[in-house]
């Protein structure tokens, strides 16, 4: 029979622990931090393992964030009788034997959605970086080589339900009917927040009909602004005017992505450069079928990525550390490439971006829980975007028929009703009131 040493639990002064001489393992400050804020939750739930001579075998990271946080005792398994070798397994052994550990992904995604519907905020305390997580969850959804399933998800349109200065509630998100160049646009959204990153696609100076809608049967009413009518000087102004607001309500360091056509380049870079401190790179997203041109008909369209501030932005690609391998082409399926669908798509908005699209950039330098700010919402795929992947979508759209089908798209993905903010009232609940007063109000005139 094999006897094994004398074990006992004890507690200790971390301060009168000493370190096994020359240990090999090394704890970076990041995994201290996390330790630390992990043993001020929940105390120490890990016994430190240390000889008859209270040298520490098993536990040097613990022993020292309880240092840190000022405990005066720890609790301790203590061996005696071992041989010098024996210690030296030990210390070895602790470290090594969970590197030979591998996770369930399924059963481990499972359990850490559980603890966000249970207890959100004990997220941070699991030990997994963030970013690998996200990773994790989106290499469990097979790829759809057709986009996000969100893009050929289009309500029919009901009767007009928005005003101006509406502010919708939905689940998570807001979307505010107002100005994007006005500040109190900003200040009646955002209620104090800021973004940790921005995606706007401001309308690019072109006439819709004849431009992005070509000769075809669907027919737009044009954008409310910069639908053509600007100048390059009045055009340059307008877009410095909303990426002045974009930087005053993001965080330090955030990372905003500007879409934009070729033709107006110059415009968006001058008006960019009173604002933002470092252009970090320029995205091309190649939509994969050339659209409408006269030389060269054009299959892309811009995306420059510039940077708010001076702090160091958020980098969840790490070059690939993650698995996550990301390039400055960006080949997202456009509306003249939709194999179904495509005119249904027209009719809703005529430059919806990809759902997908916006999603893999707030998968690149945003966290789950932050906020997404677009100034120019059109038909809500920022939100719907964000709805995917567990961001707070803060919009800005200035036409009425947008934010309506903006809100019934959601509503249709989410399967939640948008909360009208001033008056508490359902989606419906206020379309259904409007109608009938609009109905009893033609029943008046044609009595009259």
């Amino acid at each position: 029979m094999m006897n094994h040493p004398l074990i006992t639990n004890v507690e200790r002064d971390p301060k009168a622990l000493k370190p096994f001489p020359d240990n090999p393992r090394k704890h970076p400050k990041k995994q201290i931090a996390q330790l630390e804020r992990n043993m001020g939750r929940f105390g120490p739930t890990n016994p430190a393992i240390i000889d008859e001579c209270d040298t520490i075998l098993a536990g040097h990271a613990r022993i020292e964030v309880a240092i840190n946080l000022g405990l005066t005792t720890y609790p301790c398994r203590r061996i005696e009788g071992l041989s010098a070798a024996e210690k030296k397994t030990i210390l070895i052994d602790d470290n090594a034997s969970g590197l030979n550990a591998t996770w369930d992904d399924d059963l481990l995604i499972a359990k850490i959605a559980e603890i966000r519907i249970e207890e959100p905020g004990l997220i941070d305390l699991i030990g997994i970086e963030p970013v690998v997580i996200e990773q994790m969850e989106v290499s469990l959804v097979p790829e759809d080589k057709d986009g996000d399933p969100a893009d050929d998800i289009l309500p029919d349109d009901g009767s007009d339900v928005t005003a101006p200065g509406d502010v919708w509630s939905c689940g998570e998100h807001r979307i505010l009917c107002g100005d994007s160049l006005r500040q109190e646009s900003f200040e009646r959204l955002l209620k104090g927040e800021l973004a940790e990153t921005v995606f706007g696609d401001a309308p690019y100076n072109l006439a819709i009909n004849g431009h992005v809608s070509g000769l075809g049967k669907v027919r737009h009413k044009e954008f409310s602004y910069a639908s053509g009518e600007m100048d390059a000087d009045t055009f340059t102004n307008f877009l410095a005017t909303a990426f002045g607001h974009l930087v005053r309500y993001s965080t330090d360091g955030s990372v905003h992505y500007l879409c934009m056509d070729w033709r107006h380049i110059r415009e968006l870079q001058d008006a960019a450069d009173r604002h933002y401190t470092t252009l970090l790179n320029l995205a091309v997203w190649d939509k994969g079928v050339g659209a409408m041109g006269s030389l060269y008909r054009s299959r892309h369209e811009l995306v420059f990525v510039y940077k708010s501030g001076n702090a160091s932005h958020l980098n969840n690609v790490q070059l690939g550390k993650h698995g996550r391998n990301r390039s400055n082409v960006w080949q997202y399926r456009g509306l003249a490439g939709f194999s179904k669908g495509r005119q249904e798509q027209l009719a809703a908005h005529p430059t919806a971006k990809p759902v997908q699209m916006i999603a893999d950039t707030l998968r690149d330098c945003s966290r789950r829980g932050g906020i997404v700010l677009d100034p120019f919402g059109g038909f809500g795929s920022t939100m719907i975007a964000a709805e995917r992947t567990g961001r707070k979508a803060r919009l800005i759209e200035i036409d009425p028929i947008y934010v309506d089908r903006t809100i019934r798209r959601w509503q249709a993905i989410a399967k939640e009703d948008a909360i009208h903010v001033a008056t508490g009232e359902t989606f419906a609940e206020r379309e259904k009131r409007l109608t009938k007063t609009t109905s009893n109000n033609m029943e008046g005139s044609g009595d009259a």
